[in-house]
């Protein structure tokens, strides 16, 4: 693959502020990352109305205040242990995660995984544009299709700059939003603002359906992470301690939803919400006049710049399609018009979508279907097969050491999904064993444990020898690779 459109190909001008590096290798000399960068960077990533609004879920199903919180902590923490051990792999290999998928698909193979990782990043763009356009409307009766114009064009510019611009516009925004945030919740957990359902109505109770809905829904939250999170730490040291980045994006990711899950339930059990942004709002302006309307526009702004996050990530999976089909240059080019298209495709399905609710809970449920997998897969693979062991040139050919296709991983991945089947509960299709079980959805765990599972089977004849040897026999990348 010939990646010649580098950084020092083009020094200075507006040009070069926009990231030429997509699929290619990341060499060290370029690597300026900082793992305290990766705490705000995840933390703010889930600091916005989407977060919120997974709170709303329990209360909807008849889960009180309490089970909700429970239930949707519990769900974050499980969630985001896998998406915290994905981001070791950026500092490690230099490349994003679905390149690295390869070594356990193939350089084909990847195409499958690389369907429910594009569903999972236009899906959640297609949901923010709903929350973005109906909140905004409801609040300040601004045209829904303008709105939803203006947020595509700036999520796709900030993606278009790339890798740096992302993680700069995050940590901005970690601070304007972190004060406004902490006086709504004091005014919340200090009486500011007093709920309009009355003592006892409303409140719910307990079931296990609604609290295992509730429980998957916010672990699918940060699980469907888990193929962004090598995109935004492989510009960080080789010599990245593990456990700090570990640490970093996981305490980054789970903080954020912690806090505001448990607001959104608040806000669902006695203000009765339903809309983020709405909810926001009356909440906001309850405890300080205005303070509603001004965090409503800076949590539009954080879900704004979250999407610029989704169109990367989405972009880096398109152009990893592209060149597992046939290999392409990938020049900043490239980069361009596929976030283009990326975002005219998830403005139509957005203009088109109205009810966000239902969006949410049934793509978050599929994405996770597909995802579960796919992050047993990969884990798997990286921790206790190849131990972070790859040749990094061979993942960039079909006839290299991983192959075009890689038997092992694509038969651990659909013996997963297929296992699933029986356990998934969406409007449009129960599962016999979901039914059974009073229509509780365990389906995510299922594909975990069934793909781990299989997938340490079926490598347990494969020989990593040969890979170790190939690794010392070049140890560095080649300056071929680094361009």
């Amino acid at each position: 693959m010939n990646t010649t459109d580098s950084p020092a190909v083009d020094p200075g001008g507006r040009s070069a502020m926009i990231e030429s590096r997509s699929i290619d290798y990341v060499p060290d000399d370029e690597r300026h990352g900082k793992v305290s960068h990766q705490g705000p960077f995840w933390f703010v990533g889930n600091f916005q109305p989407f977060t919120l609004a997974l709170g709303f879920v329990g209360p909807s199903l008849g889960l009180s205040l309490w089970w909700t919180i429970v239930a949707g902590i519990a769900g974050i923490a499980f969630g985001t242990l896998f998406m915290a051990f994905h981001a070791t792999q950026g500092p490690v290999l230099g490349l994003p995660q679905m390149i690295q998928s390869r070594a356990q698909f193939g350089y084909r193979g990847v195409l499958l995984p690389l369907i429910g990782t594009l569903f999972t990043f236009v899906g959640f763009n297609v949901v923010d544009v709903v929350i973005i356009k109906s909140g905004l409307q409801s609040i300040f009766g601004w045209n829904p299709t303008i709105v939803a114009v203006v947020i595509t064009l700036i999520a796709a510019l900030v993606a278009i700059f790339g890798h740096d611009l992302l993680h700069k516009t995050f940590r901005v925004l970690f601070w304007i939003s972190l004060p406004l945030w902490i006086v709504l919740t004091a005014g919340v957990i200090f009486g500011g603002v007093v709920g309009t359902t009355a003592p006892g109505v409303g409140a719910g109770g307990f079931s296990v359906v609604a609290f295992l809905v509730q429980f998957s829904v916010a672990a699918s939250y940060n699980i469907t992470y888990a193929p962004y999170v090598s995109d935004y730490s492989r510009y960080l040291p080789r010599s990245t301690k593990p456990s700090a980045i570990i640490a970093s994006v996981f305490v980054g990711a789970s903080a954020s939803p912690a806090w505001l899950i448990p607001l959104g339930a608040w806000m669902a059990t006695y203000l009765g919400a339903s809309d983020a942004l709405a909810g926001i709002n009356q909440t906001g302006n309850a405890v300080v006049p205005v303070l509603g309307a001004i965090l409503a526009v800076v949590s539009t702004l954080v879900l704004v710049a979250t999407m610029g996050l989704n169109a990367y990530s989405g972009m880096l999976t398109v152009v990893t399609g592209l060149d597992s089909l046939r290999s392409v240059n990938p020049t900043r080019s490239l980069r361009v018009v596929t976030i283009v298209v990326l975002a005219a495709a998830w403005l139509v399905m957005g203009l088109l979508l109205t009810n966000a609710t239902t969006a949410l809970n049934t793509t978050l449920l599929i994405m996770l279907y597909l995802l579960a997998p796919w992050t047993a897969v990969n884990l798997t693979d990286y921790f206790f097969v190849r131990r972070g062991h790859y040749v990094i040139a061979d993942l960039f050919t079909p006839n290299g050491i991983y192959g075009a296709w890689s038997w092992r991983g694509l038969t651990a991945f659909l013996v997963g999904v297929a296992a699933e089947i029986p356990f998934v509960d969406l409007p449009f299709f129960v599962g016999p064993a979901a039914r059974a079980m009073g229509e509780v959805d365990i389906a995510f765990i299922i594909g975990l444990l069934v793909s781990g599972l299989v997938y340490i089977a079926v490598t347990r004849s494969l020989d990593v020898t040969h890979e170790l040897a190939l690794i010392d026999a070049a140890p560095s990348i080649t300056e071929e690779e680094k361009r």
